[in-house]
């Protein structure tokens, strides 16, 4: 099957609710378009994601059911969850660092040291705002700046757990956009019981779960309808 275009990928994605298990897809181009998600634009490329490939048969019943048994991840022949991992900032941190020192081997300190201070200094002190009373102390003081010059304002730990979440959904949606490049169907669900997910997946209390995506070969009727969108003109905005 030849590979769609961008355009033709995004057109071809629906949110398919019941797969055909007469028709199989290659684990190894799940794993590719995994790949392709990491790829996406993070905020400060901190990259606070994780993907869990779901490919066991018996595994798939077990989150099936913590998904309420709802045909798109009944009847998915793999799963992949992506997980926002914000306690991950410090690792994350520290590996762009690495990367830029390395990067820039043998170059002018000067050169490089602005990036670094961005890392080292600046969003060190947005992510500790993660702790509750950080993030209000952060917020009191960037209401204060606020006043007088542009501010960044969203430092709360609300804040910052939204940030992470946008992150992780950019990336999904490049997953679900490569998986159509495959010609290969997803549906992304929020309909989940995110305490016995995390159970089974063994994560920490601090990652949270974004979606859960279904993955496999459309049926006939795997999609409930014609596609629905808000008339254009109702959504874009000419300034």
């Amino acid at each position: 099957m030849k590979e769609k275009t961008v355009s033709d990928a995004v057109n071809f994605r629906r949110s398919v609710r019941v797969y055909d298990p007469e028709k199989t897809i290659d684990t190894e181009k799940v794993k590719k378009c995994i790949e392709q998600a990491t790829l996406a634009p993070s905020s400060s490329n901190l990259q606070l994601w994780e993907f869990y490939h779901i490919q066991s048969e018996e595994f798939l019943k077990e989150v099936a059911k913590v998904c309420y048994n709802q045909p798109a991840a009944k009847t998915a022949q793999e799963l992949v969850i992506p997980v926002v991992r914000l306690d991950l900032w410090q690792q994350r941190i520290q590996a762009n660092v690495d990367f830029i020192k390395k990067s820039n081997a043998g170059k002018e300190q000067k050169k490089i040291q602005g990036a670094l201070d961005y890392y080292q200094k600046t969003i060190p002190k947005l992510y500790r705002g993660s702790q509750k009373i950080t993030g209000f102390l952060n917020s009191l003081k960037s209401n204060w700046d606020g006043r007088k010059k542009v501010t960044y304002r969203e430092v709360k730990a609300g804040d910052l757990r939204v940030v992470g979440h946008k992150s992780t959904a950019l990336a999904a949606q490049n997953f679900m956009v490569s998986m159509a490049a495959f010609g290969y169907d997803t549906c992304p669900m929020e309909g989940f019981d995110s305490v016995r997910l995390k159970a089974l997946l063994q994560l920490p209390k601090a990652a949270e779960i974004s979606m859960v995506i279904g993955c496999g070969l459309r049926k006939e009727k795997g999609v409930y309808g014609d596609r629905f969108r808000i008339p254009f003109e109702e959504v874009y905005f000419k300034k």
